[in-house]
């Protein structure tokens, strides 16, 4: 058993290492800003192969290259914008982890609200329909409710000694 805790926590060990191997050595960014863009831009994008993961947070071998890919382009002296679209033209708009509001987005944007909107209106339909139907007792339930609430109430304590 004890042996088996001892591998476990080697093996944790090892893979915290290897996830904290850097890809992009800090001396690479000519000044902070330049650092800070990286940073930015890097966690707009989305990792094409985790799919719910930023390109910072992505440790997949092509997110490694798209880090890298972006840091060239930012050398190169890219914009934002251009090496997005660079992105979006090699990797469609599903690279964005924040997507354009745009025709073939709408949908992403418009349906959370309009499900919810919905679900209001179908409770609100709902309560309103049990509200209006009325409790309609058959007559030998009326008569069997009419003769307990004429019954004289039963006393539950216990008798004084």
């Amino acid at each position: 058993m004890r042996l088996l805790l001892l591998l476990c926590l080697l093996q944790v060990g090892l893979a915290q290492a290897i996830i904290e191997s850097p890809d992009i050595a800090p001396d690479e960014f000519a000044t902070n800003a330049q650092k800070e863009r990286f940073k930015t831009l890097i966690q707009d994008l989305r990792c094409t192969v985790c799919q719910n993961q930023n390109l910072a947070d992505s440790h997949a071998s092509l997110a490694k290259d798209l880090r890298r890919e972006i840091l060239e382009m930012m050398q190169q002296g890219k914009t934002d914008a251009q090496i997005t679209q660079h992105l979006v033209d090699r990797y469609g708009e599903f690279v964005l982890y924040k997507p354009r509001f745009e025709r073939a987005t709408y949908i992403l944007w418009v349906g959370p609200f309009a499900a919810l909107l919905l679900a209001v209106v179908g409770f609100v339909v709902l309560i309103r329909r049990r509200a209006a139907q009325p409790t309609h007792l058959s007559d030998a339930d009326k008569q069997a409710l009419t003769e307990e609430l004429r019954r004289p109430p039963v006393s539950t304590s216990s008798p004084k000694k």
